[in-house]
């Protein structure tokens, strides 16, 4: 059974009979641009109507503490000098926060926190960088100390980095935090400039093939195409001294150093460099509402995760084999860190219902799981409430 806001709202009047204040934040999607962002490069999410939501007020008695619906445990919270904990593992999410918080000197008063949502885990929708940021946001806002939503990204980062020990790139909290309604967001993963497109999809809608599979080398697995990628800037910058990560180097650079780019180095880097280039492309065909041109670069992003990075999975590769066959989808791709999790698809929105019969039919006859699958839509970022009925949970 999927959380709403309103369990979340209701959960928290039952524990501490209090009104808290609510804050939503959602998931996001990413439309192209995958592995790019700890790279410099370029990436184009969006949020998304799945989200985690926050009721969270000061404590009458002094005591801090955290509840999580989900796992129906409570958290106690040492706010002077908060820990890395062993169990429960979701409280390193909210506890890397706090110590961010208190090493950049923000004040912070006791509080009473309640927290859930319908964001899929292990789907690739980022419901870590929810947690993280809608949390960061709610301590800013209860707090009153108006942190600037840039800063509160990259106290989200930190904590995945430190507490949680993914070494995630700056994209997932970004687009959680800045989510514009109906827009794609084109980052800048170096500057953190950004500019909104509109995402005027008309005919098509977007579908996310959730292959139930996490495979568990998604994390450790992450965190060495991250070490791949830093050695072959390492090597590359000894010709090209001005280069300072993959956002420098051309396709020509690696392809001319391919024999001292060992192992699977070269072809990490020859996908991150083309990736970069492809997401700037993409952003020129959906200026020009050329749904086809980029639906073509989807795919392509895929044959690049599967093939040269290597954080795809049968699984994966055969819903996009599936997509790829029927006429109503014109671009599919793995989405996220990889080795399970979602699909994205851009599908005519006349043939949603027979592509999904046809996939989740093929799939169970094939890998036995019955696929989940959402038709999502795009939303604004990280947001405070005080009524119930603007976050209600879709």
């Amino acid at each position: 059974m999927e959380l709403t806001a309103q369990d979340v709202l209701s959960k928290y009047r039952e524990l501490y009979h209090d009104e808290p204040m609510l804050v939503r934040s959602p998931g996001r999607i990413n439309l192209i641009g995958e592995h790019t962002d700890y790279n410099d490069g370029f990436v184009m999410p969006a949020a998304i109507d799945r989200e985690t939501v926050f009721a969270i007020a000061a404590s009458p008695d002094q005591k801090t503490e955290i509840y999580s619906v989900k796992y129906d445990e409570y958290y106690t919270v040492d706010l002077k000098n908060p820990q890395r904990t062993q169990a429960p593992a979701w409280a390193n999410y909210l506890l890397g926060v706090i110590r961010q918080f208190v090493d950049k000197g923000y004040s912070l008063k006791p509080f009473k926190c309640v927290f859930g949502g319908n964001i899929p885990m292990g789907a690739g929708l980022s419901s870590s960088a929810s947690v993280e940021c809608g949390f960061a946001y709610a301590l800013s806002v209860l707090n009153n100390h108006n942190i600037d939503k840039i800063e509160l990204i990259k106290i989200a980062q930190w904590s995945e980095h430190n507490f949680v020990g993914v070494k995630c790139g700056i994209m997932d909290q970004f687009a959680s935090m800045m989510g514009s309604e109906n827009n794609v967001i084109l980052l800048d993963c170096r500057s953190l400039e950004y500019r909104y497109s509109p995402l005027e999809l008309k005919d098509f809608t977007i579908v996310l093939c959730d292959s139930k599979v996490k495979h568990s080398l998604v994390d450790s697995e992450y965190n060495t195409r991250r070490n791949e990628c830093e050695q072959g800037v390492a090597i590359l910058k000894k010709y090209y001294p001005s280069i300072n990560s993959l956002r420098d180097v051309t396709e020509a650079m690696v392809r001319k150093h391919q024999d001292e780019l060992k192992g699977k180095v070269f072809d990490r880097c020859l996908y991150v460099v083309q990736e970069i280039a492809r997401v700037q492309e993409a952003s020129q065909d959906l200026e020009r509402h050329d749904l086809k041109a980029f639906g073509k670069k989807m795919f392509e992003t895929h044959e690049g995760l599967s093939r040269l990075y290597e954080v795809s999975c049968p699984e994966l590769d055969f819903l996009v084999d599936q997509a790829k066959a029927s006429s109503g989808v014109w671009g599919a791709r793995v989405m996220g860190g990889g080795f399970g999790g979602c699909t994205i698809n851009l599908v005519k929105k006349e043939d949603v219902g027979t592509f999904l019969a046809a996939v989740k039919q093929a799939y169970a006859e094939r890998f036995g799981i019955a696929m989940e699958t959402y038709i999502v839509n795009i939303k604004d970022g990280t947001s405070v409430s005080k009524s119930i009925e603007k976050i209600t949970l879709h």
